[in-house]
């Protein structure tokens, strides 16, 4: 009984082998055809490549700054360089805004029935007067005739203590009110008269005298609404630096004309 279980041992050694003799332990899962087998040795270290540094010299990064500071508008730069533009630009289109807005919002006029003669004429009003004689006398005359660029690059409180400065902005408040009552009133009364002449022919002598006409009859009322909204905007507008004088003004300038369209600017 003995040697038989002896010889049966025996052969189950031989065939499986020393391993399942000591402990019976299962055989090693064998990898699967498709998964990728890595030995690493014992005692090494794995390490993980750390993702490398592009330099950027200082010129190249320089560059990208001039480029993108090229690329992007700037409205300050603008007005600064080009002044006269910018100033007849927003004249224009300030204009006949205004009178589209006193027609479409004020008066109510429904889109159909727009006055686009009316239109035009605060438009050529817009960019002849306002866009062009006004950039000429606000800054090209007031800039030689006053000290402009010293006193609008003051603070607040330095300009309160400039005696020079404020005089100057005094004369310059009563020049461009005698400008508004006797040029800027009679002319647009006259611009006014050549588009609703009624006449159908170019008569500018009917036109001046039209004008004129409409001008002192109504002067009373004008002159007391010109004094009221453009004095104390002149204070501002020639207070501020140069190249905003015209923009600032502009923006009290469209509501003065959408009153202005609304009250006069009828047939």
């Amino acid at each position: 009984m003995v040697s038989s279980v002896s010889s049966i041992f025996i052969l189950f050694t031989l065939v499986f082998g020393d391993s399942t003799v000591s402990g019976f332990a299962p055989a090693p899962r064998r990898a699967t055809p498709n998964t990728a087998v890595h030995l690493i040795p014992s005692g090494s270290k794995t390490t993980v490549a750390e993702p490398r540094e592009t330099s950027t010299t200082p010129s190249e990064t320089n560059d990208l700054a001039t480029r993108l500071q090229t690329s992007s508008f700037s409205y300050v730069d603008f007005a600064q360089t080009n002044p006269f533009a910018n100033n007849l630009l927003i004249a224009t289109t300030k204009t006949a805004a205004a009178d589209f807005l006193a027609q479409t919002v004020v008066a109510q006029v429904p889109l159909a029935e727009v006055d686009w003669q009316r239109s035009l004429l605060f438009c050529l009003f817009g960019c002849l007067y306002l866009g062009g004689f006004q950039y000429f006398y606000q800054v090209q005359v007031f800039k030689k005739s006053f000290d402009v660029e010293g006193f609008t690059q003051q603070s607040l409180s330095e300009k309160l203590v400039d005696t020079q400065g404020l005089q100057a902005l005094a004369a310059q408040t009563a020049l461009d009110l005698t400008v508004l009552t006797v040029i800027y009133l009679p002319t647009f009364c006259i611009f006014k008269a050549s588009v609703f002449g009624g006449t159908g022919t170019i008569d500018p002598a009917t036109w001046i005298s039209t004008g004129l006409h409409n001008y002192q009859s109504n002067f009373a009322k004008d002159e007391w609404d010109l004094l009221r909204v453009w004095f104390p905007a002149d204070l501002v507008c020639f207070s501020v630096p140069l190249y905003l004088r015209l923009p600032v003004r502009h923006i009290v300038s469209f509501v003065w004309t959408a009153y202005l369209s609304f009250s006069r600017g009828g047939h």
